[in-house]
């Protein structure tokens, strides 16, 4: 069973990678079409809403609430009920979607000043991004329901489509910057009505898939049902637990908003590309050992489950470890190779260069966090997540007043990554001392060889890399000089991992899974 998680788990990798490639080609495109100024971080800012709903519910936060209910239904095999439960659950959902989604459509002003309170002192700002976010806001709608059917098909081991979907939203967002923005007085405008698309889009993709295992919902009422109403009840602690990260984000952008013109923008390209290995590896384990925890718990089979989470916590330190090096190392490369076009300044580059080395030094825990949560939320378990949830988010605001002022935005960013950290060692320690966990032998070896390969990376690129060769290139040299360097530090991380003895294999077939 083990082959069978980690293919599973290469392949929502895949559909991953796919989605931020385009993400990136979005976001250079608006940096190179539109920079940074005024009215990007009112975009950003607007974006931020539609965008953060999209991270809790479509990338696997929804499903810490659903999936367990679809274990225990599908453990009792009555297929029935389960298509009952799913009308009724789909149909109570898309209500609590529309009313919030018209209340969030009438209040635009009060959120914009709640989210970027630095915005109103500057009144066509502020009236800019007000009127975006009335744009983007219905794309909550249609995203609520997109995470309601991607958690309905990763339930029963559907998860190309699901993985799939996010690059629907960047498809919709380049067509808008290339072919709808020069035809409006306020080109920025554009990208907010390629939000509104994007999320009928996303919708109507899942369709197809449903049909194909017959749990096409039939929208009904549900809200007396006891299941429907322990869903709902699940939905906030569970978002919540997943989610600590994208709510320091948004606190991020807040404070921000009170900074120099262009920090928002910082902030967003610098979180772009910590979202990467974040999204490809933390968003795959997450989605994948999420249904297989939920059914080992429904099967009580404690030493399945214990091996589940071992094996996730040991991708999560071979594979995070090397993204977390290219990030520091390889900070200044990056941002200038995917951003540095037109009005994306030599300034922007090192200001979100900044942020990008403070993001990256939580990595690991933004993506053990997407590991670990499982391991509470599949046992019907969503208040010790809440709780440390809350422990880190105020060790992040504490940090973001003292680390603001000698570090400006990227003081914001490195309290959110310390919070981070925290949060994943918190909720590691206690599932280690309820003996849910129970690490399997070999810990130190494996341990040992990552850190090795790791040092070596760290040295040759450190010392190898000259740090301004990325000023000297064009942008097509730019891109192959960058290649050639990560090429080089995962040829090193790898080579050495071999050479000290460890094999894949070990991670794919020595788990009884």
């Amino acid at each position: 069973m083990g082959r069978q998680l980690f293919k599973s788990t290469v392949l929502v990798s895949s559909m991953t990678l796919i989605s931020r490639i385009l993400g990136f080609i979005r976001d250079m495109l608006i940096a190179r079409l539109f920079g940074v100024d005024v009215a990007t971080d009112a975009f950003f800012v607007a974006f931020k809403i539609p965008n953060f709903f999209r991270r809790l519910f479509a990338e696997g936060a929804f499903a810490h609430a659903f999936v367990p209910i679809i274990a225990d239904y599908k453990e009792q095999g009555v297929k029935v009920v389960i298509q009952a439960f799913i009308d009724r659950a789909a149909g109570t959902l898309a209500v609590c979607l529309l009313v919030l989604t018209v209340l969030g459509v009438l209040s635009t002003p009060i959120i914009i000043f709640l989210i970027a309170p630095g915005f109103a002192l500057q009144g066509v700002q502020f009236e800019l991004a007000s009127i975006l976010l009335r744009i983007c806001l219905p794309y909550l709608f249609f995203i609520g329901l997109v995470a309601f059917a991607g958690g309905l098909l990763n339930a029963y081991g559907k998860f190309v489509v699901p993985a799939l979907t996010p690059a629907l939203l960047n498809i919709c967002m380049i067509i808008a910057a290339i072919w709808w923005a020069p035809l409006m007085s306020q080109p920025v405008t554009a990208l907010a009505w390629g939000v509104f698309a994007a999320g009928v889009v996303q919708l109507l993709f899942q369709v197809p898939a449903l049909l194909s295992v017959g749990l096409l919902p039939r929208f009904k009422w549900g809200g007396s049902d006891p299941e429907v109403k322990k869903m709902l009840r699940q939905v906030l602690p569970a978002i919540f637990s997943v989610s600590v990260t994208q709510i320091n984000l948004l606190l991020d952008t807040l404070i921000a908003s009170f900074l120099t013109v262009g920090s928002v923008s910082w902030l967003y390209y610098s979180d772009r590309l910590v979202e990467f290995p974040v999204g490809m590896l933390g968003l795959a384990l997450g989605t994948v050992i999420l249904p297989r925890l939920a059914k080992s718990f429904a099967e009580k089979s404690s030493g399945a489950f214990a091996n589940t989470l071992d094996w996730g916590l040991r991708l999560v330190f071979l594979l995070g470890m090397p993204a977390t090096i290219g990030l520091v190392v390889l900070a200044e490369p990056m941002v200038s190779t995917l951003f540095q076009y037109k009005e994306f300044s030599l300034q922007d580059v090192h200001n979100s260069a900044m942020s990008l080395r403070a993001y990256a030094a939580g990595l690991l825990g933004y993506i053990a966090i997407r590991v670990l949560v499982s391991g509470f939320t599949s046992r019907h378990d969503l208040q010790t997540p809440v709780r440390y949830g809350l422990w880190s988010m105020g060790v992040s605001l504490l940090l973001n007043v003292v680390l603001v002022f000698p570090l400006a935005h990227a003081g914001l960013a490195l309290a959110t990554s310390l919070g981070a950290m925290v949060n994943a060692i918190l909720l590691l320690f206690k599932l280690r001392q309820e003996k849910i966990y129970r690490p399997t032998p070999g810990w130190g070896w494996f341990f040992a060889r990552v850190i090795l390969a790791s040092s070596f990376m760290f040295v040759a690129l450190y010392y190898w890399v000259d740090v301004n060769w990325w000023q000297d290139w064009q942008s097509t040299e730019r891109v192959i000089q960058l290649l050639k360097w990560i090429l080089i530090g995962l040829v090193i991380y790898s080579a050495t991992l071999l050479l000290s003895g460890l094999r894949w294999r070990h991670l794919a077939d020595d788990y009884r899974i």
